[in-house]
């Protein structure tokens, strides 16, 4: 199953270290295969907690694996289509075009800085707005027109607008 690295572990890839205790791998994956995902790593010893995704979820559900003395990893499914709720594509598109790192083993994929702005506005929130301020501020210089035209095709283009009115 293919994954990526996101969240705060993908933060700190593209310039952004904060504090966390976890770390969020994305899948974009049908409800029955991620149960079976669950159901796999059980199977391998792990300790796993399955939040399951309703309607309202935008989500598609989340495990919280972990393991001895070691922090969680979630994993987070970016696709809720059992319950048309969501953005599917957003999450195709955020593991079909991670990218590996030098600096990563060779298995952990990363989201681009694209996606995970991308990824954050749609999160919504105070939070995730400061985040892609510091990204932006991090990661200079940003292709914006690039950046635009992708939040546009992902129904994001006033999100990211009102973001980069704070930084204009």
């Amino acid at each position: 199953m293919k994954s990526a690295l996101i969240g705060a572990g993908a933060m700190a890839v593209h310039n952004y270290a904060r504090q966390t205790e976890d770390l969020d791998l994305a899948v974009s994956e049908p409800l029955d295969r991620f149960r079976r995902l669950a159901d796999d790593l059980r199977k391998r010893g792990f300790e796993v907690e399955l939040a399951e995704p309703d309607a309202q979820d935008p989500l598609g559900g989340v495990l919280t694996v972990s393991r001895g003395g070691a922090g969680p990893v979630q994993i987070v499914n970016l696709d809720n289509s059992t319950f048309s709720a969501g953005h599917p594509r957003l999450g195709r598109i955020a593991v079909t075009t991670s990218e590996s790192r030098p600096d990563l083993p060779s298995d952990i994929r990363v989201v681009t800085l694209p996606i995970l702005i991308a990824l954050k506005l749609y999160a919504g929130g105070a939070k995730s707005e400061l985040d892609v301020l510091e990204l932006l501020g991090r990661n200079r210089p940003v292709d914006l027109g690039a950046l635009r035209e992708l939040c546009a095709d992902l129904g994001l283009r006033d999100q990211l607008e009102e973001v980069l009115a704070r930084v204009e």
